[in-house]
């Protein structure tokens, strides 16, 4: 590394840092005016809600913009450097193009495990931080409107390849239910059913007691019925795993949220989709930056008649283009049968074409 190429290790790292504050600002203004009515009904002080929201929200927004935020201040800084003729100057010195990359691949190899790093670990405790707020908050009403049409607090989950349980009105604070009812079904026929009035979680045992249980057993002959007045029983379910959590994928950090896919999969549970794919982004995304950075360095190096708003136009059109790759793959995983490690990198690899494509086609 010499003095050239800190000179624009600098340069980057300062318009990145300056680029991220100052779409936070805008971001934060933004958000608190649509929720200004919100935060009013809370009863909350401004302290508050900047410590139980805006600590949550702030963390989101960076992670969610982090790459275009890089491409913006590579382009920005870049366009700059080739309007003042720095770049030809630099090029005309006998440096090669590949090696004025370096200090690029560097800021940016630096950022993206920066990124990946707070994907895996800090992003996911500042996104339960900000969710916990919208639930408890903001998503009440939402969530008190809709009691009127169906069962909230109700669950049908399958804990094995073979089970299938149900709840219903399950209290989270007393970890109790008012009914509850286990199939097991072995070739495609219920083989044992079990009913009972009410459940609870025993914290002593660990086990769910059931109460005014009614048990049933097939066979290819007869039908047997026994009552109990209470029943222990053991299952693969614990209380803080009875939650409808739509958030639950962002809260998680990296490794609870492989061992939830996991534990879900040995369940026989489908629909894991939307989870692989938060999954495998979490890694396709910091190898994004390092290939926006690529792409901004080949889209500014040049020097045109249009200065840095042409190379910020074009830059702009480029990233809408991989946002909206980036959602398409998103929805074909989650809907359709698209595998979610593919759906996830799908964009990283298209965009790499375009990206060897413009920097064969670059003037060096």
């Amino acid at each position: 590394m010499g003095k050239i190429d800190w000179y624009i290790l600098k340069k980057f790292l300062v318009t990145f840092f300056f680029c991220m504050m100052l779409f936070t600002v805008i971001a934060v203004a933004v958000d608190s005016s649509e929720k200004t009515d919100d935060f009013v009904s809370t009863g909350l002080s401004t302290v508050e809600i900047i410590r139980q929201y805006y600590f949550g929200f702030v963390p989101f927004i960076w992670g969610l913009l982090f790459p275009l935020f890089v491409f913006i201040a590579v382009i920005f800084f870049t366009s700059r450097m080739a309007t003042r003729s720095e770049i030809i100057a630099i090029l005309a010195s006998g440096t090669s193009y590949n090696r004025m990359l370096r200090p690029y691949v560097v800021g940016g190899t630096l950022l993206a495990v920066m990124l990946w790093y707070g994907n895996r670990y800090l992003i996911p405790k500042a996104n339960e931080i900000k969710n916990d707020f919208q639930t408890t908050y903001i998503d009440k009403n939402n969530q008190r409107g809709g009691q009127q049409y169906g069962c909230v607090n109700c669950f049908y989950l399958r804990i094995d390849p073979n089970t299938y349980i149900g709840i219903k009105y399950y209290d989270t604070t007393t970890k109790s239910a008012s009914a509850f009812s286990l199939e097991r079904v072995k070739n495609n026929k219920v083989v044992y059913n079990l009913r009972a009035s009410s459940i609870k979680w025993d914290t002593a045992t660990n086990d769910w007691k059931l109460y005014s249980v009614v048990i049933r057993t097939v066979d290819s002959m007869r039908e047997t019925v026994k009552l109990y007045p209470e029943v222990t029983i053991k299952m693969k379910l614990k209380p803080e795993e009875l939650r409808k959590d739509e958030y639950l994928k962002d809260k998680l950090t990296t490794p609870e949220l492989v061992a939830f896919i996991n534990r879900e999969e040995s369940r026989g549970r489908e629909g894991l989709s939307a989870l692989k794919v938060e999954q495998y982004r979490r890694t396709a995304t910091p190898a994004t930056v390092i290939l926006l950075t690529l792409i901004g360095v080949v889209i500014a190096s040049r020097k045109n008649r249009g200065g840095s708003g042409m190379h910020l136009a074009l830059g702009i059109i480029i990233a809408a283009l991989f946002i909206v790759s980036d959602r398409f793959s998103t929805v074909f995983a989650t809907k359709g049968n698209f595998p979610p490690l593919l759906a996830a990198w799908l964009p990283n690899i298209a965009f790499s074409v375009v990206a060897y494509w413009m920097y064969r086609r670059t003037p060096k």
